[in-house]
């Protein structure tokens, strides 16, 4: 079944399935016809980017394998169209730094309705 063009698809990458969880809840009470994909790491989310290119991605910091800066970095350099937000618990001002250098914002964990909120915002008000 085609998706028309209002609905959207999110590809949520945690390692932590409470977070990814948390977000999928929140996301859907505010956008309940959004398709949503997880990702358990960096590399998952890579090479489910390149199958199947989702309009929005959360992505964690600390994972096993590639952090999730170096993954967005990946997903940004080959396909741009993606919005990115990082979600992390990490906000040192040189994680917030490093989000800002790849052209995505970094929201502060624990995953809550004022993040979402911020999430949500940075999707749908960026080129």
């Amino acid at each position: 079944m085609p998706a028309d063009s209002s609905t959207k698809t999110l590809l949520i990458v945690d390692d932590s399935k409470v977070s990814r969880m948390l977000i999928r809840t929140h996301i859907l009470s505010q956008r309940p016809e959004w398709i949503i994909s997880e990702a358990a790491c960096g590399e998952d989310a890579i090479a489910l980017v390149a199958n199947d290119l989702p309009d929005y991605c959360t992505m964690d910091i600390n994972m096993p394998g590639i952090s999730g800066t170096e993954a967005a970095e990946q997903i940004l350099t080959n396909h741009p169209s993606v919005k990115i937000i990082i979600f992390s618990a990490n906000i040192q001002e040189t994680h917030q730094e490093r989000a800002r250098s790849l052209g995505t914002i970094l929201v502060a964990k624990p995953v809550t309705e004022k993040s979402i909120a911020l999430a949500l915002d940075y999707f749908d008000n960026t080129q």
